[in-house]
């Protein structure tokens, strides 16, 4: 593996706060070598503020499945509250309408919900269980 996929494939690892293996494929490459081995590792924005504009951005385009994703990696990472994420909610409501605004704080409040699910069954920090509901969305099999 060279540098630049290492590089990615460990801020990809940190912004979705899972255990993604290295994976074959043009569009793998492309999501890992440029979008988080180039453009999450530039410097002058912090990961809370990435994280922020990518919450207000898929909010907007109504990525539920996106939103849900980066609402639970953000908790994971401790870079947001639930609060400050109901919070968003509230505000992005006013420049993207209240259907939108509305579906974030429903994600935030389905995740939240099942963090406290795995925290009381003792299940709370498996990164790999984030990357095989991640995987089978992705092969269209429901996990809801």
């Amino acid at each position: 593996m060279d540098e630049l996929r290492r590089t990615g494939l460990t801020k990809m690892n940190e912004v979705y706060a899972w255990e993604m293996p290295d994976m074959p494929g043009e569009y793998f490459a492309l999501t890992v070598d440029h979008l988080f081995g180039k453009i999450w590792t530039r410097p002058g924005l912090s990961m809370r503020d990435r994280r922020m504009m990518v919450i207000a951005v898929v909010t907007a385009q109504g990525q539920d499945d996106l939103l849900e994703i980066q609402v639970n990696a953000v908790l994971q990472n401790e870079e947001l509250t639930p609060d400050e994420l109901r919070e968003m909610a509230l505000f992005l409501t006013h420049y993207v309408g209240f259907p939108l605004g509305s579906r974030l704080n429903g994600v935030v409040e389905r995740v939240v919900a099942k963090r406290k699910k795995a925290a009381k069954n003792g299940t709370a920090g498996d990164k790999k269980a984030n990357v095989d509901a991640v995987l089978a969305k992705e092969r269209g099999e429901s996990g809801h």
